[in-house]
C-alpha cells in the first residue's frame, strides 16, 4: 500500500497535522473534514476523533486551499504526484466553508479476486456504494492491463482522482494513459474522443453517472473495446431500478 499521507497532511494548519502525525490509526486515516466554524474531525474506519478543541476559521481554510490544485466544475482539487482529493462545499455566493480531504491510496494486488475477468477481456463494471475502494481497485486493473497483459489502455479521469492531479500521472497506473476532462459534463465526449483518437483496447472510466455517460458506454462496448467502470449502488437491483443506468447491463 502506499499512500503519500505527509503530503496530505503537510496542507493542513500545524495544529491539525501534528496531532494526526501522531495519531496511532494514522496510517487508517479515511478523510479529514475541516468546517468554517466547527472543530476538525478525522474520520477512521468505525470512528472519528476531533483534532483540536478550536474551530476552523477562514484564515484555516485558505492555508489549505493555497496549497492543493485548482477546484473544477466538480468543486474537487487534488495534491500534484498525490492521489489525495480534496473537495470543496460552498455557500450560495460561492465562498467556500468546508473542505473534505480524502486519503488515496494506492493498494497493489486488489485485482486478484477478479484477474480471470480482466484477463479474460470482457468489458466489467464495479458496483458499491461511495468509499468502499472502487477506484482503488480500478487503478490497479488499469496497471495490470497496461503491465502485465501489456494492452493499450486509457483512462478518462474526471477529477484526477484515479491518476493524481497534475500532469503527470502517479506510477500507480503503470503503463496506461490519462486523458483528462475540463468539465465534469464533457465525460461522455471524451470516452469517444479516447476511442476515435488514440486505438485503445481497454477504456477505463470512474463514476458512470448519467444517460449520457452510459451511451457512451455502449457505444465504446459496441466497438468491440474493452470498458472497465464504475457506478454508485449497494447492488445489482440497484442499477436495474436506475433507469438513467439500467442500459449498462443491457
Amino acid at each position: 500500500m502506499h499512500d503519500d499521507l505527509d503530503q496530505l497532511l503537510s496542507i493542513l494548519p500545524a495544529a491539525l497535522s501534528q496531532p494526526l502525525s501522531k495519531h496511532p490509526q494514522r496510517h487508517q486515516l479515511i478523510e479529514v473534514i475541516l468546517d468554517l466554524g466547527r472543530r476538525p474531525d478525522a474520520r477512521f474506519p468505525g470512528q472519528a476523533d476531533y483534532l483540536s478543541e478550536q474551530v476552523i476559521s477562514k484564515e484555516d481554510l485558505d492555508h489549505c486551499i493555497e496549497r492543493v490544485g485548482t477546484f473544477g466544475g466538480d468543486n474537487r482539487a487534488g495534491i500534484e504526484k498525490t492521489l489525495h482529493r480534496i473537495s470543496a462545499m460552498r455557500n450560495r455566493a460561492g465562498t467556500i466553508i468546508g473542505l473534505t480531504c480524502r486519503v488515496g491510496r494506492a493498494v497493489f494486488g486488489t485485482v486478484e479476486m477478479i484477474r480471470d475477468l480482466v484477463e479474460a477481456g470482457q468489458s466489467i463494471l464495479l458496483l458499491g456504494r461511495p468509499g468502499v475502494g472502487k477506484t482503488t481497485a480500478l487503478r490497479e486493473i488499469a496497471r495490470v492491463l497496461a503491465d502485465d497483459l501489456n494492452k493499450r489502455v486509457v483512462i478518462i479521469d474526471t477529477s484526477n482522482e484515479i491518476a493524481g492531479d497534475g500532469d503527470i500521472p502517479h506510477p500507480a497506473i503503470g503503463r496506461a494513459r490519462r486523458m483528462q476532462v475540463a468539465r465534469p459534463e464533457q465525460q461522455h465526449q471524451v470516452m469517444i474522443e479516447a476511442v476515435e483518437n488514440h486505438t485503445p483496447e481497454v477504456i477505463v472510466i470512474d463514476e458512470i453517472g448519467t444517460e449520457l455517460e452510459a451511451l457512451a458506454a455502449r457505444t465504446i462496448a459496441e466497438r468491440g473495446v474493452q470498458l472497465v467502470g464504475t457506478a454508485h449502488g449497494n447492488q445489482l437491483e440497484n442499477l436495474i431500478k436506475n433507469p438513467t443506468l439500467a442500459d449498462l447491463i443491457g
